[in-house]
């Protein structure tokens, strides 16, 4: 599994909170629940996070590998560096690409996404229904092609999309305020669950 993680102070600019600091603490959270989802499927081998935030070492204590963004030029460029780390270490392991900011996803739901996956390439939609959150390949490569309009880009790939039912938490990914509180009526992480709490509490002192 591979997890991409922007460096925290420059992502989320879309959520509409007061303050950078709270954006960070909020992109950071997002991806420790992520990554702690994967990590608790037995599907997973392991997880590699891609990253050169200076808070990777959270990623470390939950369990996750954590590599530096080398290319350090956006997401795909990511997925590739992390892709190729993964079959360095392990040729015989399928590749699974995800985004990092799934606060309400739970190992249940990724679990259930791989008891549907088909062989070869897969992707799994976001919730607007235009973007990808999850891209994976078994025996070939992963050629991520994520951001904006990429279902489309990921189907005239050859990549099947995966349509069960019961998927939701993993299709919502969180960009701006209104993703971030229908996450919460998911359900989010603990992670992300702990700093809403003490933002709110910030707000009110």
């Amino acid at each position: 599994m591979i997890v991409p993680v922007k460096r925290t102070d420059r992502g989320k600019s879309r959520l509409a909170t007061a303050h950078a600091e709270d954006r960070r603490e909020l992109a950071l959270a997002f991806a420790l629940d992520t990554v702690q989802a994967a990590l608790a499927s037995s599907a997973v081998r392991r997880v590699v996070v891609v990253t050169n935030d200076p808070g990777a070492a959270a990623f470390e204590a939950l369990g996750a590998d954590v590599i530096e963004d080398r290319p350090d030029a956006g997401l795909n460029p990511a997925f590739v560096h992390g892709a190729h780390h993964v079959t360095a270490i392990d040729p015989a392991s399928g590749l699974v690409g995800l985004a990092g900011d799934l606060p309400a996803l739970t190992t249940e739901v990724l679990d259930l996404a791989f008891s549907g996956a088909p062989p070869g390439r897969w992707f799994v939609a976001d919730a607007a229904g235009t973007g990808t959150t999850t891209l994976g390949a078994s025996g070939e490569r992963l050629a991520p092609s994520f951001g904006p309009h990429s279902r489309a880009r990921h189907r005239a790939g050859g990549a099947a999309e995966l349509e069960l039912s019961g998927l939701a938490r993993l299709r919502r990914d969180v960009d701006t305020e209104v993703d971030l509180w229908d996450a919460v009526r998911l359900g989010v992480g603990a992670h992300t669950r702990d700093v809403l709490t003490q933002q709110q509490l910030r707000q009110l002192a």
